[in-house]
């Protein structure tokens, strides 16, 4: 069924690659008027013509920049009915507790944790005007188990994000406002990529604990993202929701 986000408006972060890119076409053939916000200025312009939406340059650890975003949207398009606060990375200096520094912590808690909280932030008084809105914050399945493959300040960080949207997801469920956390699991995108190419033997410690065998495609977590933003959701919130290929239900014996 196609159109299930017709008209809506949707900002999308680090939507120039990855989920986000995923997410940022399915929504638009979804209909919607997609916002991304990224620091990719070339690609960012590229995407944002292909699918007819709009580019902000956004660093989201900065909080001028990312009201200047959600402002944007409501601006342009007048509403903002879906943010999907995806952006996130990976570094790996992040790695044990005991070889990560306190700039490396600081830096990833900064960008995949502060940043949601600052785009919840931005993002929530549209929405409660407007009495609807969906918010889908991006952690991680690491936020419900412990990884094969130590990232501290990752792993902590989503586990943040999942807390926070809880909260946000039961305080303005009655302002008609939906707040879900989506869980992936291990996805065959650049920063994935990236570490098959620097460290395969990390990488393959991720594979033989999924259960179906096999990495998920960014499009496959955009489906869940669409689902999450559609109405089609529309008695979910506060939710843990795990796409994960089974990885947090098993028992897997550790290489």
């Amino acid at each position: 069924m196609a159109g299930r986000i017709e008209g809506k408006t949707a900002v999308i972060t680090g939507g120039c690659s990855g989920i986000g890119l995923a997410t940022v076409r399915r929504f638009a053939e979804e209909g919607a008027n997609v916002v991304i916000g990224d620091l990719d200025d070339a690609r960012g312009a590229e995407i944002a013509a292909e699918v007819g939406g709009s580019y902000v340059h956004t660093d989201v650890a900065d909080k001028e920049q990312v009201d200047t975003l959600f402002k944007t949207a409501k601006d342009t398009y007048g509403s903002v009915d879906i943010a999907f606060n995806n952006a996130g990375i990976s570094p790996p200096e992040d790695a044990s507790i005991l070889d990560t520094d306190l700039d490396a912590w600081r830096r990833v808690q900064e960008v995949n944790l502060t940043s949601v909280y600052l785009c919840c932030k931005a993002a929530l008084p549209y929405m409660i005007d407007q009495k609807s809105g969906s918010i889908i914050n991006t952690a991680s399945f690491v936020a419900v188990m412990g990884a094969a493959t130590s990232q501290i300040s990752y792993s902590a960080s989503k586990g943040g994000v999942l807390s926070m949207s809880r909260e946000l997801g039961v305080q303005f469920a009655r302002e008609g406002v939906r707040v879900n956390a989506l869980c992936p699991g291990p996805v065959n995108t650049p920063l994935l990529q990236e570490l098959f190419a620097n460290d395969p033997e990390r990488a393959a410690r991720r594979l033989v604990h999924v259960p179906v065998g096999r990495f998920a495609e960014p499009a496959e977590i955009a489906n869940a993202v669409l689902f999450l933003a559609s109405d089609e959701s529309s008695f979910i919130t506060a939710s843990t929701f795990l796409v994960d290929g089974g990885i947090s239900g098993a028992y897997v014996t550790p290489l």
